[in-house]
C-alpha cells in the first residue's frame, strides 16, 4: 500500500514537510493532530502518536495492519529495489548548503586570502555535488 492509503483514513491531515504529515490519532478522542506520519525514499510509512498510542492500536482503529506500511514486494525478491527521486524540496535545499560553501571560499579567496588545499578539494566536491543535484532535477520533470 502507499502513504495515501493511510492517509485517506485519517481526520485532519495537514502536510508538514516534504513527505510528511499530521493528523488527529485515531486510536483516542484526539482534538488537535497528536500522529506523525512519514513517508520514506523506499515506500514506507512511519506512524508516530506524540500522546503515546501504539502502532497496533493506530492502525486497527482505521482497520489496517503493518503490512499497510510498506509497498508491495516485487514477485521477485532478488530484484534491486526501485529508487525514488529525490523530493524537489530536498534538491533545493542540497543546493543551498553547497552554494553557501562556494561562497563562503571565495568570500575567502576575494578578501586576499591563499584557498588551502582543503579549501580547493571542498571546492571542487561542492562543484561535483552541484552537478549531480542538477542531474536529479533534470530526471524529476
Amino acid at each position: 500500500m502507499t502513504v495515501s492509503t493511510v492517509l485517506e483514513r485519517l481526520e485532519k491531515v495537514r502536510r508538514s514537510g516534504a513527505g510528511r504529515w499530521s493528523a488527529c490519532c485515531p486510536a483516542h478522542q484526539d482534538r488537535s493532530p497528536s500522529l506523525s506520519i512519514r513517508e520514506l525514499d523506499d515506500g514506507r510509512v512511519l506512524l508516530h502518536c506524540h500522546a503515546g498510542c501504539g502502532i497496533e492500536e493506530v492502525l486497527g482503529a482505521v482497520g489496517l495492519d503493518f503490512d499497510s506500511l510498506y509497498p508491495p514486494r516485487p514477485l521477485d525478491h532478488r530484484q534491486a529495489p526501485v529508487r525514488k527521486p529525490w523530493r524537489v524540496a530536498e534538491v533545493i535545499e542540497a543546493f543551498r548548503r553547497e552554494i553557501l560553501v562556494a561562497w563562503v571560499i571565495l568570500a575567502d579567496v576575494e578578501a586576499g586570502r591563499q584557498a588551502s588545499p582543503e579549501d580547493r578539494e571542498r571546492a571542487r566536491l561542492c562543484l561535483d555535488r552541484m552537478a549531480a543535484l542538477a542531474e536529479e532535477l533534470t530526471h524529476a520533470y
